[in-house]
């Protein structure tokens, strides 16, 4: 997934999906905390992969990947491309009004608007950019 969305929260904690992330994240997906102050949200076929994953785990590890299940919601998209956010998620990332999808990969994660100018100030500089594509080997 890519790109970037600049999207409002409804009063009752709706979120408009980009049509273009809804294509990918389909119908029905998944919602969860991240481990930055944001959601991630995984289409059913890669929220399958990633459970499988940690099915997979030893029992020690799988209780670490509990926040991660308990607070995660099966979104539907309704008939005006819609999904309703849980309070807890958007208590977790800020989300009050304006937010920011943003496409990374296989995911798509939610931010309150103004903590991803800050993240992405941090992020888009020549150095940071340069040690991405060198770890990439480009």
């Amino acid at each position: 997934m890519t790109g970037e969305y600049f999207h409002t929260l409804d009063a009752k904690g709706r979120l408009a999906v980009p049509s273009r992330l809804r294509d990918e994240l389909g119908s029905v997906f998944y919602v969860t905390l991240s481990m930055d102050r944001c959601l991630s949200a995984y289409s059913s076929e890669s929220w399958q992969s990633f459970s499988d994953k940690v099915d997979a785990m030893p029992f020690v590890k799988q209780r670490k990947m509990r926040p991660l299940f308990a607070f995660a919601a099966r979104c539907e998209v309704d008939a005006a491309g819609r999904i309703l956010l849980p309070q807890n998620l958007r208590e977790y990332a800020g989300l009050t009004k304006d937010v920011t999808v943003v496409g990374c990969n296989n995911h798509a994660e939610l931010w309150d608007s103004e903590s991803w100018q800050k993240q992405q100030s941090s992020e888009m500089t020549p150095e940071n950019i340069a040690a991405v594509m060198e770890e990439l080997e480009f």
